[in-house]
Order: structure tokens, then sequence, then C-alpha cells
């Protein structure tokens, strides 16, 4: 099944990720574009999403520096666009994946594209590593690790039913019960055309 695809290619990245800890360290993909399209795109959206975590981890630091900060507040915008970019072009390997399907008379489109589930599994795998950290922390009380566990056992329920539906979806797209189209985000904050602030007006 493609989640659990996905979802074993997720924790490799925030494994290997947590060896160094660090946001500015290199990044290398072990799965080759050429041969392994699909879990090559995957681990880049996942590791998008892992330094990003971190990166809000840092900015939330009530003693940063303020020209610190707003040097992150940039990298955050780029890892945005970073993140969005991935997501279309995992949606563009589902729309070549899928092109042959023929689409039946009563198909329906779905309310996010597979690729969007996706975005939405890679963040939980951050959320199920994050909290497993808390439920287990030593230095932590008893309290707050049991309230932490029960949020964990939340977070793996919830990614069980979410990697069901989004391979559901894909199976439905597979036989044509659904459609996807693949919207380009079209954001603006990036654009020095629409973007009042970046065309220089106030």
């Amino acid at each position: 099944m493609f989640s659990e695809k996905a979802n074993k290619i997720f924790k490799e990245v925030i494994d290997t990720y947590h060896i160094e800890n660090n946001v500015d360290q290199s990044f290398t993909n072990p799965y080759s574009k050429e041969a392994q399209l699909l879990d090559h795109l995957l681990y880049r959206k996942c590791w998008i999403d892992t330094v990003q975590w971190h990166y809000e981890d840092i900015i939330r630091d009530p003693n940063i520096d303020p020209v610190g900060a707003l040097s992150l507040k940039r990298q955050i915008d780029a890892s945005n666009q970073d993140r969005t970019d991935m997501v279309e072009y995992i949606d563009s390997y589902f729309l070549e994946e899928y092109k042959e399907a023929t689409v039946q008379d009563n198909a329906t489109i779905n309310t996010e594209s597979p690729a969007w589930g996706v975005d939405r599994l890679s963040i939980l795998a951050l959320k199920v590593y994050h909290m497993n950290e808390e439920a287990t922390r030593e230095n932590a009380s008893e309290s707050h690790r049991n309230a932490c566990q029960t949020k964990l056992n939340i977070l793996l329920e919830q990614r069980v039913d979410l990697s069901t539906a989004i391979d559901q979806l894909l199976n439905d797209i597979s036989v044509g019960n659904k459609y996807m189209k693949v919207y380009k985000q079209m954001k603006m904050y990036n654009d020095d055309e629409l973007n009042p602030v970046l065309r220089g007006e106030k």
C-alpha cells in the first residue's frame, strides 16, 4: 500500500535528521530521482517539513535576537514555498500514474488532492516522533508523560485513519470513481508583482 511506503520513508527521514538535529545540516536524498521518483519526492517532502518544524521551534525562543528572527522568518517563508512545490510535484506524479484510468460518469472530486493528504501524513509523523519524546522523557513528571502518552495514542490512531483514507482515495482514482486536478497554489506573499510591499507600495 502507498501509505505503508510513505510512513516508512517519513520515519527514515525524521530519524536521520535527528542524528545531527541541526537545521543547517547538509541534505542528501538516498533515493534516485530517475529510478525511484516517488520515494525521492516523499523523502524530500518530509525533510522540508522536518527542518521547518525545528525552524518553528527556534523562532519561538522569547530571547531570540530580532535580526536573527527576521532572517529565520525569511527561511520559513522559503521553506513554505518549497513545501507547496513538493506537494504539487507529488500530485503531478499521481496524475501521470493514473492518466490511463477511465473516469466513471458518476466520479467525484475530493476536497483535497492525494498529495495534500500526504502533506498531513508527513506532519503527523513529526507529531508522533516528538510526542513520543515527551511521553518517554525521563526528566518530565509522571503526569506530563501520561498526558503525552494519551495524546500519542490519539496521534497513532489518526495516522492509521489518514493512511487508510489516502490509500482509499488513490484506489478510487485508479478505478475512476474519483478524479483529481492539480491547482497551482498561486501564493502571493513571495511574488514581487502580487505583494504590494514587495512592489514598493505602502
